[in-house]
């Protein structure tokens, strides 16, 4: 079973390889709450084909600050290394599952 994996500042350099989605989000955000379990769900759905990533902006706010994240949740894709595309705010899974399949 595929799990996102929690990104910070240590970790963040697994996004220079292949496909990366990370999910800018804060606990007390409700429309982060409701794109959880979608997270989740692309975890399993791409588990060995794109990393699924989170990054809680209250406890790394210098990442959310070197993306220009200004409001949450922001999906930031990432194809090696290189931001290739952005959404902001609740997206549906279909809608995230799209961009992702366009990138591999």
């Amino acid at each position: 079973m595929g799990k996102y994996i929690e990104l910070t500042s240590e970790n963040f350099s697994q996004v220079k390889e292949g496909v990366a989605l990370v999910d800018f989000w804060a606990p007390w955000c409700g429309p982060c709450r409701m794109l959880a379990p979608v997270i989740d769900e692309l975890a399993n759905d791409f588990e060995g084909k794109a990393k699924i990533c989170k990054i809680n902006t209250d406890e790394q706010g210098d990442l959310a600050a070197e993306y220009g994240v200004r409001s949450i949740p922001t999906l930031i894709f990432f194809k090696n290394g290189e931001v290739v595309d952005q959404l902001v705010g609740a997206q549906s899974k279909q809608a995230i599952t799209d961009k992702l399949n366009s990138l591999l």
